[in-house]
């Protein structure tokens, strides 16, 4: 067993933020952690040994944690890309001066763990079936929404160093019934939308990309960037705070409450009194942190590895030629890329709850569907295993709103997986300037 992986299957002790001072230092990394038991994330944990973690430098500076009782204009708990990217624009857009409370490391949760994908995409449904539940208008404006995201997404990774890889997206067929269904996909965000997408058939997948050795075929879009995610947060970080924002680390919310519509924010070592309030905690909202975001989402848990850097030859041999980042057409996805180091990454299902979040089945049946892929890999070591927490609503999309138009409470949460871009939409999107 690698040492990644060890370490991460070790990791089970859980512990009370309040009963372990913060200025000791950072605790053990809570592997096991679940929103759905875990009444709040621990607090002033270690990042999980991801490949992110380790291949993105040191962090930058952040504020540290609440240093007592304070007042903020605005506040947007969580310091992940929601977090970060809406401090960001609203510090350098409207001059505001927002403060982010994160209950851990700056990008401790989701951002710190996915797959790097930056799609022109939103939530876990397609653009045909936008048009299916809501008819076109409503579909036309949505997808002019998600294209304004992208817009600033890119805008944003042209700006950081973050190992950018500009070459589109490619959904595979994992089986030869889900070319029609690609074929029809491809058709609507041409003619509809005017995309130029383009079918390419297993020998065309194979010569120009990737030798999967389970596609049928593939549909390319022209628009998506892998970014290294923590590299593109850390860049959103500093900006922030160059710009205004304070970010206050190891400061969960450990209690909400609302007097004359002024929201009292309570830190293990502080209040903050605030006249407006952003949730941002995606897969990792904890139950009860506000009575509005109570059964918004399903966590669920997704699984990922990273191979060592493979030899020419060996890259050679599974037909790994293109750094354009793929997702398949199962119903738990794969997603995968060959990274700019000549690492493969991969990711799909996990386990259900946290507490069986280390069991190593779920480590093995992430390696086989790696290897039916790409035979030759089997073998190879892997370096790094992690897993974390997705924000699936119940439709499949994400919402990002006010819920109610008489509280000064906002939240953007639901991506299904698409946080990279679907996060820039809080930050560009209309609900910014109202916040």
């Amino acid at each position: 067993m690698n040492q990644s992986v060890q370490q991460l299957t070790s990791l089970d002790k859980i512990v009370d933020p309040i009963s372990e001072p913060i200025h000791r230092g950072f605790k053990t990394y809570n592997a096991k952690f679940d929103p759905l038991t875990d009444k709040i994330v621990t607090g002033n944990e270690q990042y999980a040994p991801t490949y992110w973690v380790a291949t993105a430098g040191t962090p930058p500076d952040d504020d540290g944690p609440l240093p007592g009782d304070t007042e903020a204009d605005i506040v947007i708990i969580g310091g992940g890309f929601t977090g970060l990217s809406t401090a960001l624009t609203l510090a350098e857009q409207f001059g505001t001066a927002p403060l982010v409370l994160e209950a851990n490391r700056s990008a401790w949760g989701c951002t710190s763990r996915n797959g790097g994908q930056g799609q022109n995409a939103s939530g876990r449904l397609y653009r045909s079936q936008w048009i299916e539940k809501w008819g076109l208008d409503i579909a036309k404006r949505l997808d002019a929404e998600i294209r304004e995201g992208f817009d600033y997404f890119k805008h944003l990774v042209t700006g950081i160093e973050c190992d950018a890889q500009d070459g589109g997206h490619l959904y595979i067929a994992h089986r030869a019934k889900k070319l029609a269904f690609l074929e029809n996909e491809g058709k609507v965000m041409k003619d509809v939308f005017g995309y130029n997408t383009r079918m390419l058939s297993r020998e065309q997948l194979h010569e120009e990309f990737v030798g999967d050795q389970e596609a049928a075929g593939a549909l390319l879009e022209p628009d998506g960037i892998g970014v290294h995610p923590l590299k593109l947060a850390f860049g959103y970080l500093k900006r922030a705070r160059a710009a205004g924002a304070k970010v206050h680390t190891s400061s969960p919310v450990l209690d909400w409450e609302t007097r004359n519509g002024i929201h009292y924010l309570r830190t293990p070592h502080g209040t903050v009194k605030a006249k407006r309030v952003a949730v941002a905690t995606g897969g990792y909202t904890p139950n009860g942190l506000h009575p509005s975001l109570s059964g918004k989402i399903m966590p669920i848990l997704s699984n990922s590895i990273v191979t060592r850097p493979l030899t020419a030859a060996e890259l050679k041999e599974a037909g790994l030629h293109s750094t354009t980042f793929i997702t398949d057409t199962r119903t738990l996805r794969h997603y995968y890329r060959l990274l700019p180091d000549g690492s493969v990454q991969c990711g799909s299902r996990s386990a259900l709850t946290g507490a069986d979040a280390n069991n190593p089945v779920h480590l093995e049946r992430l390696k086989e569907g790696l290897y039916r892929k790409f035979p030759s890999l089997r073998g190879i070591p892997i370096a790094y295993s992690w897993w974390g927490w997705v924000d699936v609503s119940h439709d499949m999309m994400p919402r990002i709103v006010q819920p109610n138009p008489d509280e000064t409470i906002y939240y953007a949460i639901g991506y299904g997986g698409n946080g990279r871009t679907s996060s820039c939409r809080t930050s560009n999107g209309h609900s910014t300037p109202t916040i």
